[in-house]
């Protein structure tokens, strides 16, 4: 074999797994007059351009209230974490009040061990995230 070449995949790999799929799934819904942004997957480098877009797209829109509900995801990586702090900045510059829906394990401990549990406006439920209940964050 010639040394610039490689050698090809093996034939029974399937193509689906030469790949990594991308492993989130996001829906959207208004309640009250805000838009609830729902998040269920893993978080990571793979998936955040699509999260990322996606936040971007509907701040354009411009809610009265934009929460992102985290309740769904089973991985919550680094750039994940850059993408929803991006994300709140960009709100707050915009206006637009931005609360996270945290409760379980897998986003609570990065957002913790970064110290953004004491940044970002984090509630327990979609409806305390809608309701002016005090965040549970800094």
């Amino acid at each position: 074999m010639n040394p610039d070449q490689h050698p090809a995949p093996p034939s029974d790999v399937p193509a689906s797994d030469a790949v990594p799929e991308q492993v989130i799934d996001l829906g959207v819904r208004q309640l009250d007059g805000a838009l609830v942004v729902a998040v269920s997957g893993e978080v990571d480098m793979l998936t955040t351009p699509t999260l990322r877009a996606h936040l971007q797209h509907h701040m354009e829109a411009h809610p009265d209230l934009l929460v992102v509900d985290l309740s769904g995801v089973t991985f919550l990586g680094s750039s994940g974490l850059a993408v929803l702090v991006a994300a709140a900045q960009r709100a707050k510059e915009s206006g637009i009040p931005f609360r996270l829906v945290c409760t379980t394990r897998a986003v609570i401990r990065p957002l913790t061990a970064t110290g953004l549990v004491d940044v970002l406006d984090i509630r327990q439920t979609v409806r305390e995230a809608l309701g002016d209940a005090a965040p549970t964050g800094g």
